[in-house]
């Protein structure tokens, strides 16, 4: 039987602001993918993943006693675990491109009773499967949008409004003509603290001030950011990604792995490229705009990176 794959995905705008109810943009990634398999000899990574399994499945129960929302064949999963089935996957852990949301969507996939089914046209199917990936992924993060574990299940690009506002898009890349500029990832060499982001996240959040500037500033360069990009108008872009990159280093510091907050500042002063977070922050991969990609490499080639768009 063929095993079922779910790829990575890259959150390109929308980090923080998606758990604000605002404007997110994400797309999948092919180059990191991951499925359940049984494993026929012992591994560290099968020891890991299979025990992670164990602990995913009592919040399972948990969940399926008290929220209600999604029915699993839970004594399937249950056996499966003992006969030793774990995640067999290359998507990095622990750097914002969905290692937890690809594992819930082949949980989802393999163990949901009553299936939704992969229909994009139908709009009510993906708000549902959002809410059910929401309560499913809580148990990796204490909070989560849903979002990850939705684009690697429908393996899609999507355009986030709001909760109750998702749909899928057409990514304008393939028709602009390739030129100097790039989006790519940066590996920072270490992995993302998400929980702990969150929880400064929402630590902020009880401030009035920071939730006023959140919504003015913040929210509205990253709408904008999602504007220009889907209209392929990049040159604009890049002038939005500054104004969000600036207000991040400002603002979420925190979050910024710190060698490369001296890397993240310059970018701002010298316009060579801009930063921005890709997931959580404290780690993982971060996101680079640049107008001229050979000069970006140049400044950045000691560290690994990784394209996901020329222009």
């Amino acid at each position: 039987m063929k095993q079922s794959l779910f790829h990575a995905k890259v959150l390109l705008f929308g980090e923080y602001g998606i758990l604000e109810n605002s404007s997110g943009l994400s797309i999948p990634h092919d180059s990191y993918q991951g499925t359940l398999k049984f494993q026929s000899t012992s591994s560290r990574e099968f020891f890991s993943s299979n025990l992670e399994l164990e602990k995913y499945f009592k919040f399972l129960f948990f969940l399926e006693k008290n929220k209600n929302l999604v029915s699993l064949n839970l004594k399937k999963l249950y056996e499966d675990i003992q006969k030793g089935i774990f995640f067999y996957s290359n998507i990095p852990q622990k750097y914002g491109i969905g290692s937890s949301g690809a594992l819930v969507a082949a949980i989802y996939e393999k163990y949901a009773i009553s299936k939704l089914k992969k229909c994009t046209k139908k709009h009510e199917n993906i708000i549902n499967l959002r809410k059910i990936f929401s309560q499913m992924e809580s148990f990796f993060h204490g909070k989560s949008s849903g979002i990850d574990p939705l684009i690697c299940y429908l393996n899609i690009p999507l355009l986030i409004r709001s909760e109750t506002n998702i749909s899928s898009i057409r990514i304008p890349t393939k028709r602009i003509k390739k030129g100097k500029g790039a989006i790519f990832l940066l590996d920072s060499g270490k992995p993302s603290k998400t929980s702990s982001m969150i929880k400064f996240f929402l630590e902020k959040l009880k401030h009035d001030k920071f939730r006023k500037i959140l919504k003015e500033e913040f929210i509205k360069y990253n709408e904008k950011c999602i504007e220009t990009f889907l209209k392929g108008d990049f040159k604009v872009l890049l002038k939005h990604v500054k104004l969000l990159s600036a207000w991040v280093f400002h603002h979420f510091r925190p979050m910024i792995p710190k060698n490369f907050l001296k890397i993240w500042e310059e970018g701002l002063f010298t316009n060579i490229h801009y930063l921005k977070l890709c997931g959580s922050g404290g780690g993982g991969f971060l996101l680079v705009f640049t107008p001229n990609y050979d000069l970006s490499i140049k400044k950045l080639k000691k560290y690994t990176t990784e394209v996901l768009f020329r222009f």
